[in-house]
This record gives C-alpha cells, structure tokens and sequence, in this order.
C-alpha cells in the first residue's frame, strides 16, 4: 500500500474517477484538477508528494503546465499522454517531467511508475563528505540544497537522487542501466533519453560551461562519469 498525496490533472472526468478509484485503493490520498490553471493554484496552495499531468489539457497544455509549476516547485510530475515518439518523451522531460507513461496504460505499469517517482533516494559513501563544492556551486546532501555565491539552485528530486549517486560514484564509468535502476528503479534500464535530458539540466545547474562540461562527462557506449577533483 502506498502513502502520499497525489495530485490528478486531465480534463477527462472518467480518467478523474478512475485514477481516483484506482489510487484511493491503494492507501494515497488523492486531489483532481480540470486544467493546467487549476493544478497551479492547488500546487501553490497545498503540499502534494506526486502530480500526474495529461499533456493534452484545454487553453494550457501539460508541457506548458509543467513548465510553470518547475519555477517555483520540485514536485515529483508523471506526465500521462497517447503521444510515444521520443521527440514527445524529451520534450515532456525537458519540460521539467521526472517519468512519462503512455495511455493505454495497465494499473500496474501506473502504479509502479508511481513507486518510483515517490523513491526517496539516499546514497551513502564513508569518502563523501556532508558537503561538495564545485567551483563556486556548494552542495549540501543532508539538506538536499544547492547554491551559489549569489543564490539557492532549485533540483527537482530525481536531479538530485541522480547528482547523490555520481558523488557516491566518482570518477569511474557508470553505465545507463546502473544509473536507470540506481535512480528510478528496477524497472528501468532502457530509457537513455530520460539521462540525457536529466544531465543536461544538472549541467546547467552546476557547470560553469554547461556545453563544455567538467564534471559530468559523457562515456561514449558506455555512460557517464562524475569527474570529482580532490577536495
């Protein structure tokens, strides 16, 4: 049985019910919203562990949406769509989705997607410290923070599950696959696109260059690897 809140965006009022039927069931306690205008204002106004957005919402879309919740919001965000081409997987991920599943989907499939969006993560190593810096990036895994001389950086979850396990990797070659499982879950192994979006928004929260990057570096046919200087 599951615990949290969840948050269901779609203008479909049976998918309503039946996510809501569906999730109930399973120990969450569940909201439900018409439009991208109306999820705003409940995730502004209320705490919600897990948002699940159709894309194809009326006047704002789901990517849009997505877009204007990740300004001020780190909420975990599946995105739910009958769209499956890569090109629709990346610009949902780009948008700020952690997970994107594709309708029809069975209860299952949601279900365990929905396991993994709520992981909360934690990677230990005796040789990492409390605190990393980079350059003039400060990161702070016990607070789960980020910032700069000059401001705190917003990291969704999975951004820093993901940056947690290459801090408590460095610089050895991690596969795609030991990253997928490491991050989202068992479950995972294929989804390289999900990598590729989720590094190049951690470059261009960490990386002085984030087109030349210095510690996040690609692993041609293998993966990635964190370059971590000495500290």
């Amino acid at each position: 049985m599951g615990t949290g809140r969840i948050l269901v965006v779609d203008d479909d009022p049976q998918i309503r019910r039946v996510m809501r039927i569906m999730l109930i069931a399973q120990g969450y306690e569940v909201c439900d919203a018409r439009k991208g205008e109306e999820a705003l204002d409940l995730v502004r106004s209320e705490k919600y562990d897990l948002v699940l957005l159709d894309i194809n919402l009326p006047h704002m879309t789901g990517i849009e949406t997505c877009r204007e919740l990740r300004l001020f919001s780190d909420v975990p965000i599946i995105m739910v769509t009958v769209r499956n081409t890569e090109r629709d997987r990346v610009e949902a991920l780009d948008a700020g989705a952690d997970d994107y599943v594709t309708k029809p989907f069975s209860m299952a499939e949601m279900l365990a997607r929905i396991r993994a969006a709520l992981r909360r993560t934690v990677f230990c190593s005796e040789s990492r410290a409390a605190c990393l810096r980079l350059g003039d990036v400060e990161i702070d895994f016990h607070a789960r923070r980020v910032k700069t001389s000059d401001k705190q950086v917003r990291l969704t979850c999975k951004e820093f599950d993901l940056l947690s396990y290459f801090a408590s990797n460095p610089n050895r070659p991690i596969t795609h696959r030991e990253l997928l499982q490491a991050v989202w879950g068992s479950d995972y192994g294929d989804e390289h696109e999900y990598l590729r979006v989720f590094i190049n928004r951690l470059r261009k929260k960490i990386e002085p260059s984030p087109k030349d990057p210095k510690y996040l570096l690609k692993e041609p046919c293998v993966g990635y690897r964190f370059d971590l200087p000495n500290q």
